[in-house]
């Protein structure tokens, strides 16, 4: 089986702890975790600061199953929660998988911290979570929550700590089993 996951920062599996943009380790990143927990071959392609993309990506042509998760940095930069799902809605329509091969996460919503200043924010991070339930169920794609997952988060209020990544990680696999 062949995964790839299609993200920004905490996708790449960025440790906000560094200064230029290192990684966690390989046994506290979520996408490693998946990896090592089944056996599959995973493609991280997540990327620091990623936003939703104007066009689908160039995906493997044996992708089995995309998992995609974007949004915050959309966010941060301003859009509302509905022009973010609005970005999403064109990216994904454009794909060339089955509906069932395309697994939407939302992010889990932002918290107070250095990059997070504002409450409206976080609203903005819960309210968009809406948003892509909406979507996934129009487009008839798989659907997660990560806000469910208790995902804890760095002291900026957007990156995943290590047992953030461990934690999304056993939750995923819960979803793909």
């Amino acid at each position: 089986m062949k995964i790839v996951c299609f993200g920004d920062s905490n996708t790449y599996g960025y440790d906000p702890r560094s200064w230029l943009g290192g990684r966690y380790d390989v046994d506290s990143r979520w996408v490693d975790i998946l990896a090592s927990e089944t056996g599959w071959e995973v493609c991280n392609m997540g990327e620091n600061g990623r936003e939703i993309p104007r066009s689908a990506p160039d995906l493997p042509a044996d992708t089995d199953l995309l998992i995609f998760m974007l949004g915050t940095n959309d966010l941060l930069q301003g859009c509302s929660p509905e022009q973010a799902a609005g970005k999403l809605k064109h990216v994904l329509s454009q794909l060339s998988l089955k509906p069932n091969q395309i697994l939407l996460i939302v992010p889990p919503p932002m918290a107070p911290g250095q990059w997070v200043p504002s409450q409206q924010l976080i609203d903005h991070s819960r309210t968009f979570a809406g948003c892509c339930r909406r979507l996934a169920q129009q487009l008839g794609i798989r659907f997660a929550d990560a806000g469910e997952w208790n995902i804890s988060l760095a002291y900026d209020g957007v990156h995943f700590t290590e047992q953030g990544h461990r934690a999304f990680a056993a939750n995923l696999l819960e979803v793909l089993r």
